[in-house]
């Protein structure tokens, strides 16, 4: 009888053209397929709780898979941890609910996107931030994050996007629900010293979301854009208004919530 398993991973996504599985290219869900194919003879297609783009990365993506095979759980979690790049890591292993499904049963999920402010970003530093080396108006982005809390619909922050089955997403409609309103729980700005993080918890996000988001938080905060603007963007549901997709290496997929 098989048994399902529930993945928590953390991975660097910078040398990773994206989650979801390719032809040519090396994804993280082709990796994790690849070791468990090799560990255990099965081909299997780890189900992940939302696909992140090239260069994304993860703290605590969660995944789920079935396999046949008896080897403990375990064994199996030190089995992949030493067959996988160490570019990506299972944090947990366990098995789960027959019909857990990473992806269906998530209720809620949390991204940070980092950025490094100041004139010089570390190279140690520069696939993991966004480098913005000229001042940001932080309140401004501050007030602006707060605006999408409640239930919105987030049309002009989504992708244009006319054939979602064959693309690369990030936190990309990962929820499958219909139309393009979600419920945002929590949306803002830390800051300490030159780092500059924005947190966002919701149940559920579309193509692009936090990276259009932030595209138009850094117009804000660059004097681009006032802050009043941001609502006539939210209210449009028009792609056009809101500001460029943010660069992906400072976006992590940090939790999701069961």
């Amino acid at each position: 009888m098989a048994r399902n398993f529930k993945a928590v991973i953390a991975y660097d996504g910078t040398p990773y053209s994206g989650w979801q599985i390719q032809p040519q290219r090396t994804t993280v869900q082709g990796k994790l397929a690849g070791v468990l194919h090799n560990i255990t003879g099965e081909n299997v297609l780890p189900q992940g709780s939302g696909r992140t783009d090239s260069g994304v990365h993860a703290l605590g993506q969660v995944a789920s898979f079935a396999l046949e095979s008896p080897i403990p759980t375990a064994n199996l979690h030190r089995a992949m941890n030493d067959k996988l790049p160490t570019s990506i890591r299972i944090l947990s292993l366990e098995e789960a609910a027959p019909d857990f499904h990473a992806r269906y049963a998530a209720k809620a999920k949390t991204y940070e996107y980092r950025i490094k402010l100041g004139e010089i970003c570390s190279p140690f530093q520069a696939n993991y931030v966004l480098h913005m080396p000229w001042p940001l108006d932080t309140n401004n982005m501050q007030q602006a994050a707060q605006l999408i809390v409640g239930e919105y619909d987030f049309t002009s922050f989504a992708a244009n996007d006319p054939d979602k089955t064959q693309r690369e997403s990030e936190p990309g409609n990962d929820d499958d629900r219909e139309g393009n309103v979600r419920t945002v729980f929590s949306s803002g700005f830390t800051q300490n010293d030159d780092d500059l993080v924005y947190t966002v918890r919701g149940n559920g996000f579309l193509h692009h979301m936090v990276r259009n988001l932030m595209g138009t938080f850094l117009l804000i905060g660059k004097g681009s854009l006032a802050r009043n603007d941001f609502v006539n963007i939210l209210a449009a549901k028009d792609r056009t208004k809101a500001g460029p997709t943010a660069a992906p290496q400072g976006l992590y997929l940090v939790s999701v919530e069961y």
